[in-house]
Formats: structure tokens, C-alpha cells, sequence
């Protein structure tokens, strides 16, 4: 048994079982693929994959239990790796972090300056996406941290850290009735208020558009959104041009840049959201990977880290985060 032959098995069942896909994302060939494959089910005397001709159809019992150990021993071996390069050269290494445009644009810019400054030999890799293909891209270790609001929680091979709270602003251009009628005191506005007005806000399952569609939806509401967007410059764009008023995170207004909207806090109507950062169980941190988290979020000391991720148990973890956080920054 070879540890290649275990990276071609686990290609495949992520890349739909598709033999050429794997072949391609691993930079081999399909016939090498398959045949490395097969020599490993003749080792174990069971086959991994249940093959219609040529292609792979399915996966089998046995197939899906190996596949299981298969994921904690390229862990393991990744985890064996990064600990040879944290004595060798500590300084030296890889970051990826995969997290969604609101995180990359508004949240992590000045913390990424730092950490470049701090670890100028870490090439650092940022990869943007759905807060599903962030957390999945983090489980099957395609990227090392996985930041986002939403969706991580359903992916107890995650060890998932809060990082701070943050609300949402309504956005008007200054000569909106809102903007004329609440500008000076905007904990008046409703949400029957902002129903009244076509809306512009986030795409479904994005910086916390859930909790926005349960306010209203808990009073009988059904605002009439009229688009949505994964980007809240693209929100404000549309917001200028007069198709609606804008419902963002706080986060994205930028009092100079965005000087022609007007800014209604409505941290009163809406349940406040939490941003997470998540790796994988088991997963070996190196020096400038603990750097990183604290400096995204202060109160995430490497102690704090390493006691929440040795639980292994999700909800134990859970508890103990809820336990020690009850409060936190809010951004």
C-alpha cells in the first residue's frame, strides 16, 4: 500500500468519481489513475469502486469505510510534514485560506498586511467561495482555514473558533425617504418600514442572509427582493442607481468611499451574526498559523486553540465555546 495509491482514491470521490478529473487535478495520467487504483483493491482483495465499463459508478461498503481511515492518514501524513517544517524552517511554509468576498474585502485586509510583514517567507494563498465550498474546501484540505458566517456548523470535522459579531446597515441614497426620515435616529425604523421598498441584498446562504429572512419572516413579512449579490459593492452599485436600498453588513460602508449613500444602523431589527474560523480535527498548526487566527481574532491565544481543538467530540466543543466566549467583539 502506497500513500499515492491513498491520494488517487480520494481524488476520485471528490472529484465525482470521475477518473480523468482526478487524473488532472493530481498532474498524472487516467491510465496511471486506474491502474495504481487497481493494484491497491488487489492488495486489500476488495474493490474500492464499483465500475459500469470503464467508469466508476459508485462507491462500495467497503469502499466508503477505507475511504473514511484513508482521509486521517493523508492528514496525518500532511500533519507529519508540517511538523518536520516547523523545526526545520519555522519561518517557511504555506498559508491557504479560503473565505467569502465580504471577509476578503472588508475583515481581513489589514489583518493579511500584518501577517505579511510578520512572515514575509509564508506564501500566503486567499481563495474566495460559497460558504459550502469554503467549509468543504477546509474538511478535504484544500485550504488550511476556512472563514465564514454561515454553513460551517454542518461540518462537525471542522474545529470551529468565533471570531466576532457583526449587524447590518440599511443603505440610501441621501435623498430617500428613509434617508430624510431616519437619518437622525434610525433605532425607529421598522422592518414593515423597509418592506415598503424593493430590496437589494445578499444571495442566500451568504454574510448571514438567513437571519435576515427570519426577521422578517417571523413578522409576517416577505420583503420584495428585487436582486441579490455575493458582493456588497456590486449591492451598492445597484443601490445608486436607484433599484432599491441596500441591506449589508455594517462592515462593508466606507464612510469615505461611500460618502453618496447614507448609512441606517438597524443592529435593532436583526439578530447579530458571527464570523468563524474552521480547520480540520487533528490538523498540526504550525507557529504562523496560531499568529494568523490571533490576529484575526485577539482573543484566540494559541492556548485557547489548542484546548477547543483537542475535543474531539463537535458537540463538547461547541459547549465549551459557547462557555468561554459569551461575548465578543463586535466589528
Amino acid at each position: 500500500m502506497k500513500l499515492r495509491q491513498l491520494h488517487y482514491v480520494m481524488e476520485i470521490s471528490k472529484r465525482g468519481l470521475s477518473v480523468t478529473a482526478a487524473a488532472e487535478a493530481l498532474f498524472t495520467s487516467q491510465p496511471g489513475v486506474s491502474k495504481q487504483v487497481r493494484l491497491l483493491e488487489e492488495e486489500l482483495g476488495v474493490d474500492i469502486f464499483v465500475r459500469n465499463g470503464k467508469h466508476i459508478s459508485e462507491i462500495t461498503p467497503a469502499g466508503k469505510r477505507i475511504l473514511e481511515y484513508t482521509r486521517r492518514l493523508l492528514l496525518e501524513a500532511d500533519n507529519i510534514r508540517n511538523i518536520a517544517s516547523e523545526f526545520r524552517t519555522a519561518d517557511r511554509g504555506d498559508l491557504s485560506v479560503a473565505t467569502t468576498h465580504t471577509q476578503a474585502r472588508y475583515a481581513l485586509p489589514p489583518v493579511i498586511g500584518g501577517f505579511r510583514k510578520a512572515w514575509p517567507s509564508v506564501a500566503l494563498h486567499l481563495h474566495q467561495g460559497s460558504p459550502p465550498q469554503i467549509a468543504k474546501q477546509a474538511v478535504e484540505g484544500a485550504a488550511d482555514f476556512a472563514i465564514a458566517t454561515e454553513a460551517l456548523e454542518h461540518f462537525d470535522d471542522l474545529v470551529m473558533l468565533p471570531c466576532y459579531h457583526w449587524n447590518r446597515s440599511i443603505l440610501v441614497p441621501p435623498d430617500h425617504p428613509l434617508a430624510r426620515q431616519f437619518s437622525d435616529r434610525p433605532q425607529a425604523l421598522t422592518l414593515a418600514e423597509i418592506a415598503a421598498y424593493p430590496v437589494i441584498t445578499y444571495t442566500f446562504g451568504f454574510t448571514g442572509r438567513s437571519k435576515l429572512d427570519q426577521a422578517f419572516a417571523a413578522q409576517g413579512l416577505r420583503p420584495d427582493v428585487v436582486l441579490t449579490a455575493v458582493d456588497a459593492d456590486v449591492i451598492k452599485t445597484y443601490v445608486r442607481l436607484g433599484l432599491g436600498i441596500g441591506i449589508v453588513a455594517s462592515m462593508s460602508h466606507d464612510e469615505t468611499l461611500d460618502s453618496d449613500l447614507v448609512s441606517l444602523p438597524v443592529d435593532h431589527l436583526f439578530e447579530q451574526s458571527t464570523t468563524h474560523i474552521g480547520f480540520r480535527q487533528g490538523m498540526f498548526l504550525r507557529g504562523f498559523m496560531f499568529d494568523f487566527i490571533q490576529r484575526f481574532a485577539p482573543h484566540l491565544t494559541r492556548e485557547v486553540v489548542e484546548t477547543v481543538a483537542a475535543i474531539q467530540d463537535p458537540e463538547q466543543r461547541r459547549r465549551l465555546v459557547a462557555e468561554r466566549f459569551p461575548t465578543l467583539q463586535k466589528r
